[in-house]
């Protein structure tokens, strides 16, 4: 019977140690662009907290639980954790209208609207991508203001900076990547395309200076 209340006692104890664990975290878009005012639930004891001025949040939760994060104008996103998991870095997905555009900045869930102007978007969900042959045609034409030259540098205007080489850096699902890269990827296989000018593709450091174009392709289950 002893045996029997002490292992009743330290199930209980464990539950509630597992209840006690405290998250850290930070919701962004773009990468850099702090979300305001998101709204962070807890699928396991469902309390729900918003980001502060700087996009973080402070949430009780279970060893493997689950986040759901949501704000106005994004893609809500779920987050599993796991026992080893101590901070987490969300970063939520524009939904690619103007109307998201107007939600996020109008409920406050951007307060540098600049930033999110700097940023032109664009998925297969809304243009058919299949219409051009190649990625360089696709560039130049669907986005104001990108060129592509004869060398196959991509020139978004504007972004000029004092250095030699005014070419805007290319990333593809996370990887920076050459200029000749593009060369092998068709526009069929591309989920989506955006384009960063401005201080908002600082976080690319001096590399990012004259603009940066983010190419992310499709996965195994995407349409």
């Amino acid at each position: 019977m002893k045996n029997f209340l002490f292992i009743i006692l330290l199930l209980a104890i464990v539950s509630v140690s597992a209840q006690d664990k405290t998250i850290h975290g930070v919701v962004t878009t773009f990468d850099s662009i702090l979300v305001t005012g998101a709204q962070i639930k807890v699928i396991s004891n469902k309390q729900v907290v918003t980001t502060d001025s700087l996009g973080r949040f402070i949430v009780m939760v279970d060893n493997d639980d689950k986040l759901k994060v949501f704000a106005h104008g994004f893609y809500p996103q779920k987050v599993k954790l796991n026992e080893k998991t101590k901070v987490v870095a969300v970063n939520l997905k524009l939904r690619p209208t103007e109307k998201a555009r107007e939600y996020a900045i109008g409920y406050g869930h951007v307060k540098d609207a600049d930033k999110l102007s700097a940023i032109a978007q664009m998925t297969n969900k809304d243009t058919d991508f299949s219409r051009y042959a190649t990625m360089q045609e696709l560039l130049k034409g669907r986005f104001a203001g990108v060129n592509v030259m004869n060398n196959g540098d991509i020139i978004i205007r504007g972004t000029n900076s004092i250095m030699a080489d005014n070419s805007a850096l290319i990333v593809i699902d996370e990887m920076i990547v050459d200029k000749s890269t593009l060369h092998s990827i068709s526009p069929l296989n591309v989920r989506s395309i955006n384009v960063i000018k401005d201080g908002t593709a600082s976080i690319y450091g001096s590399r990012g200076a004259n603009g940066v174009i983010i190419i992310e392709t499709k996965r195994g289950g995407d349409d």
